[in-house]
């Protein structure tokens, strides 16, 4: 939306850079610490010196809210809606999410 370029492979892991988004070493870093259910303290602390204590809850919640509605979608095996499955191809292909368990809910191309 801003037009700045972000490298969305980033999620995948192996980048220690920002990825284009701002502090974003040290958001990824808090996401797979708090996803991966390890010690996220140094992280959370890392971050939250950066972040306003505002920005620090939204991220602390967007992280919460999709690790929710994640679970809950590949438990019940809801698919993707066709138009969101065909938006969204070009960002599955290049992020591999075919290689989930849970790719098997949403309909082959």
């Amino acid at each position: 939306m801003t037009g700045t370029e972000v490298d969305v492979a980033a999620v995948n892991g192996g980048v220690d850079a920002d990825a284009g988004v701002e502090h974003g070493a040290r958001l990824l870093a808090f996401t797979e610490a708090v996803m991966r259910g390890g010690p996220a303290v140094g992280e959370r602390d890392g971050l939250r010196a950066l972040l306003s204590p505002e920005n620090f809850v939204e991220v602390a919640a967007v992280i919460g809210a999709f690790n929710t509605v994640d679970r809950i979608a590949d438990a019940t095996g809801i698919p993707l809606d066709p138009v969101v499955h065909a938006m969204s191809r070009d960002l599955r292909d290049q992020l591999d999410l075919g290689r989930f368990a849970s790719a098997a809910n949403t309909p082959a191309d």
